[in-house]
């Protein structure tokens, strides 16, 4: 196990699918991802704030096969939406992402004012640790 999730007794449950924080074991690779856009290889951007998330998820999980992992080896989400209606598309996304992974990772979402297009609604990237190899 490379990580594993923290979510003590002493603090109220986290809002969603994550934990409150995680601890990396010693001796572990880290792949950290910059920050993923909704743009297709062809170049073309989803409608709506879910189906960018779920188009940027497809694009971390190419990103983690690049460096042998995979999305359950993923220790913390940064996610930034446009505005708050984007939300529940991005958490729709995320939590079906995240459905079969054995251990939640830590997660930040934020609210901010735009990115480089004004059709991107999403941004995400990520951090996985995994055995070295």
């Amino acid at each position: 196990m490379a990580f594993r999730s923290l979510v003590p007794d002493a603090l109220a449950p986290p809002f969603a699918r994550y934990a409150h924080g995680v601890a990396i074991e010693a001796g572990h690779r880290l792949v950290r991802t910059s920050g993923q856009l909704p743009m297709a290889k062809d170049g073309s951007v989803p409608e709506g704030a879910e189906a960018q998330a779920a188009l940027v998820f497809e694009s971390l999980d190419a990103i983690l096969a690049e460096g042998g992992l995979s999305r359950d080896d993923v220790c913390h989400l940064g996610a930034y939406v446009t505005a708050r209606e984007h939300m529940a598309g991005y958490m729709a996304a995320r939590d079906d992402w995240l459905a079969d992974v054995p251990r939640l990772p830590a997660s930040t979402l934020l609210i901010v004012s735009g990115f480089t297009r004004p059709e991107f609604l999403v941004e995400i990237e990520v951090t996985a640790v995994g055995p070295v190899v």
